[in-house]
């Protein structure tokens, strides 16, 4: 339990302070408003045309910060609040979800692994609580090492993952930035540009703490694995 706190809990903390933080500069920006005056749905869909893309569709979805791209029907999700928004804060995450879309379209490498990885992921994930549970459990009272192995190999494969998707999303932004810096009919100011920046910024930085978290998470229970398995 000694290790897990060391490992864990300067994560949470960490964790705690870039959602905190990230969540703040999203309200900030939300509430200024862009001079060009475009709404978060006309920024993407002037970003998709812009790299000849006119096969993937701006839809709203239900929630807060529900935002993302769908490379399995090609629908780029914007939040209500991003959608209808014309805000500085909904421009930088309109123009970052169809940075996905333009890398797809130009069939970047990073998205079609991370891609292919998550029907396998999305099954680990969904058991892998049970598996670690239970493997805790056996390797305590009988000393088989077997179901928390397999629980280790999931959670590998959830850390993977993890670290696959920073560079999909520090992609995206870049994208969008790049973008966004270079159409001044969505950002007419240094400012907006700069504020744009600093969200997506931190908006990545909660993808790092995941990855650390993942990562973490994996070393505890491979520690505990292999420690057993030398007793």
């Amino acid at each position: 339990m000694g290790v897990y706190l060391i490992l864990i809990i300067p994560v949470l903390l960490l964790s705690m302070f870039v959602q905190w933080r990230f969540r703040n500069k999203f309200s900030k920006y939300a509430e200024m408003q862009l001079s060009s005056g475009l709404s978060g749905k006309e920024v993407a869909e002037r970003m998709l045309h812009d790299n000849g893309i006119y096969d993937v569709k701006v839809m709203s979805t239900e929630g807060q910060l529900t935002d993302h791209y769908n490379p399995s029907d090609k629908t780029v999700n914007l939040s209500t609040d991003v959608y209808y928004s014309r805000s500085v804060a909904a421009a930088a995450v309109a123009a970052h979800e169809c940075g996905h879309a333009v890398q797809q379209a130009k069939s970047y490498n990073w998205l079609q692994l991370r891609s292919s990885m998550v029907p396998v992921v999305s099954i680990s994930s969904n058991l892998l609580q049970w598996v670690l549970l239970i493997g805790v459990l056996l390797i305590g009272f009988t000393g088989n090492p077997i179901v928390l192995a397999i629980g280790v190999v999931g959670l590998a494969l959830v850390t993977v993952f993890s670290i696959v998707t920073l560079p999909v999303e520090f992609d995206a932004s870049n994208r969008a930035l790049a973008w966004l810096r270079n159409n001044n009919g969505v950002m007419q100011t240094q400012e907006e540009n700069a504020q744009a920046k600093d969200a997506l910024w931190w908006a990545a930085m909660t993808y790092v703490v995941a990855a650390v978290g993942a990562l973490a998470n994996l070393l505890y229970y491979a520690s505990m694995l292999f420690g057993r398995s030398r007793d």
